[in-house]
């Protein structure tokens, strides 16, 4: 791969930013609006096979291992129980248009090159990945990489990719039709530009939460019509004894001998082993990449080699080159420290930097180098030969590793040993025996701490699990081991309503004053109305009076919040309009509007181009969703694509 990314040649600019491939998967899904059922039409029957789009297969071990990897995006791993089947489904769903979108990229002669594939992992957040400050992190990072966050091997990961790049070039194509209209933009212009003033009457709900005072029997009430709300709501709460082998404790025992060192550095020489690197100074002007039709700004690229060799005489002149680097290179990632690149390996650079940086003594300039990046002039800082760390020079990294391995080992032999002793004799037998502690906890929950042990949850949770007076069993914690056993169980409990009545009237309060608040501001408005006066109306219900500032859409508005919310109506008012009730938060509002101000002909101009590529923008995505619907529906009826009925049905079972 390596080889790959830093092989040379034009590339087509089809392709802007670097996202995730999990984003094309994840993407496709918004541009069906059709339900899952909406695509059980075909007639394939292979076993393990969901479906098939042209010659492409989608196997369900391709989809469970797609929706394995949304889920962990998603939940961080951590995928809600019974979830499975829905993120199969829209796994699935993503899957079969993917397919069917780069089919009819591949019909259309739309498919992704190598030289687009390059250019793309050369951008955007894989660029910032893989190629920190221009500079790839080699094939066993680029590796690992693929394989930590999408499980993919590299050509999987590849292939992904470009399947990635022929949807856009796909989507591009059929959005490149789409218009808007000057009297569109003249009013999207308005709307962004429009400002407001206006006077708005407040009732919160704090204010209307204060007036309820529900009285014994209006709680008792409230209680019994929503108990189901509380049933088991005091969790289960259990008592357990354990006896706690910390690793630290070992550890500081244990003791590590020479010989024990000298034979690990033997065994991990490997891992102290630095390999010949190089540090320069560089300073890069930026050539232009190809536009869409692969054609470049040879313009521009002249310009470019005539900047650089400009540069090149000051420094053949004596300037700086820190200094000449700060002031002209293109590299943000080194130009501030004067176009410092250190400890740079083999395989980390395009093979024409490589070359010039490995081949120029300490203390020697290059002349203009050039690579797919523009032109380079490198100084040769320094070079550091390969070399095999010494011992002791290691010593001290070796040593702290080796006594908590030993100390780990040691502290579950231990841990280990009490358990047996504890299962056959009880935890506290086994602790006087060894001289131990033993810890007893109150009645606790399964989100409390273990005294003397901290922060456990796999200890507390085994503790959940057991059951009362099982065998004492071992578990596990970050700071070393706990040998359990559970002496008391405190099932889950439905509170009576002297337990709960705090939560009740707190309940009845928030619930009983939404009601109210909507009925107030509903009075306010039609009181406005009917009198023109809002201020007299707030009067009336106890409301407060304020007034805005110029505001357009972006603004926040005290009591209010955002402009761009529900009170965005008042841009749609006229001078003098009182409006309906708002709902602004958590606050109930009406407003009188005092001034309405357009945006003028100057500001209409400058606005244009804005609101011109905002409108395009949405058009096309509604343009795209449709014509993927309409593609899914076409390949369909072609025939090529073909559901699984019985995989898919199963699949959706969850079984």
């Amino acid at each position: 791969m390596i080889r790959f990314l830093q092989k040379p040649g034009p590339v087509k600019k089809f392709v802007l930013g670097g996202i995730l491939v999990i984003v094309s998967l994840t993407m496709v899904t918004y541009l069906v609006p059709g339900g899952f059922g909406d695509y059980l039409r075909g007639d394939i029957t292979t076993q393990g096979v969901i479906a098939k789009v042209g010659d492409q297969e989608i196997a369900i071990q391709q989809v469970s291992q797609q929706a394995r990897l949304m889920g962990k995006q998603q939940f961080r791993g951590n995928i809600p129980e019974g979830l499975m089947p829905y993120l199969m489904q829209r796994a699935a769903q993503s899957m079969i248009t993917e397919k069917a979108m780069v089919y009819e990229a591949d019909k259309m002669g739309l498919s992704a090159s190598d030289d687009e594939l390059r250019d793309y992992l050369h951008q955007g957040q894989f660029g910032q990945v893989l190629f920190p400050s221009g500079n790839f992190i080699g094939q066993p990072a680029y590796e690992q990489f693929i394989e930590s966050n999408f499980n993919l091997t590299v050509q999987q990961f590849e292939q992904e990719v470009k399947a990635e790049i022929a949807q856009r070039k796909l989507l591009a194509t059929v959005g490149a039709a789409v218009t808007v209209s000057d009297k569109d933009i003249t009013e999207e212009v308005k709307k962004q530009q429009s400002k407001v003033k206006f006077d708005y009457a407040v009732l919160t709900l704090d204010d209307v939460k204060k007036s309820i005072n529900p009285s014994q029997a209006e709680l008792k009430a409230f209680y019994e019509q929503s108990k189901q709300q509380y049933v088991n709501s005091i969790p289960e709460k259990r008592k357990a004894k354990y006896i706690f082998i910390a690793t630290k404790d070992v550890a500081d025992k244990v003791q590590i001998t020479p010989e024990e060192v000298q034979a690990y550095y033997k065994q991990h020489q490997d891992d102290y082993r630095i390999p010949e690197s190089v540090t320069v100074r560089h300073i890069l002007i930026k050539t232009p990449t190809p536009d869409a039709n692969g054609k470049v700004d040879q313009k521009a690229v002249d310009a470019a080699r005539a900047k650089a060799e400009d540069i090149e005489k000051q420094v053949k002149a004596g300037g700086n080159f820190a200094e000449l680097a700060k002031k002209y290179s293109e590299d943000p990632g080194s130009a501030p420290n004067g176009g410092l690149l250190t400890g740079l390996r083999k395989g980390q650079t395009v093979p024409e930097f490589e070359q010039a940086a490995f081949n120029t003594p300490p203390g020697q300039t290059t002349g203009i180098i050039r690579t797919t990046y523009g032109f380079h002039i490198i100084h040769v800082e320094s070079k550091q030969e390969p070399r095999l760390k010494p011992l002791d020079e290691v010593k001290g990294e070796i040593e702290p590793a080796l006594k908590q391995q030993k100390a780990a080992a040691e502290a579950q032999s231990v841990a280990s040993a009490i358990e047996t002793l504890s299962r056959t004799d009880g935890v506290d037998k086994a602790a006087k025996e060894k001289n131990l502690n033993v810890y007893t906890t109150d009645f606790i929950t399964q989100s409390d701490q273990l005294p003397g042990v901290g922060a456990a949850p796999e200890v507390v949770n085994a503790i959940f699990t057991a059951k009362k007076m099982d065998p004492a069993a071992l578990a596990t914690s970050p700071a070393g081991y706990v040998i359990y056993q559970v002496v008391d169980v405190q099932p889950a409990q439905t509170p009576t309503f002297e337990q709960a009545k705090d939560k009740v009237e707190t309940q009845f309060k928030n619930q009983r004053a939404q009601t109210l608040l909507a009925q107030k501001t509903q009075q306010l408005a039609d009181r406005a109305h009917a009198e023109h006066d809002l201020a007299a109306a707030a009067k009336e219900v106890g409301a407060t009076v304020k007034t805005s500032d110029l505001v357009d859409r972006s603004a926040q508005v005290p009591d209010l919040g955002a402009m761009s919310g529900s009170t965005s109506v008042a841009f749609t008012m006229k001078a003098g309009e009182i409006s309906g009730p708002i709902q602004a938060g958590t606050n109930g509002v009406v407003l009188k509007i005092l001034e309405l101000q357009e945006p003028t002909p100057e500001q209409l101009k400058q606005g244009w181009d804005k609101a011109k590529d905002a409108l395009l923008d949405q058009k096309r995505q509604e343009f795209e969703g449709l014509y993927v619907e309409n593609l899914r529906d076409r390949l369909e009826k072609e025939g090529k694509i073909k559901i699984n009925k019985k995989e898919m049905e199963h699949m959706t079972e969850g079984s």
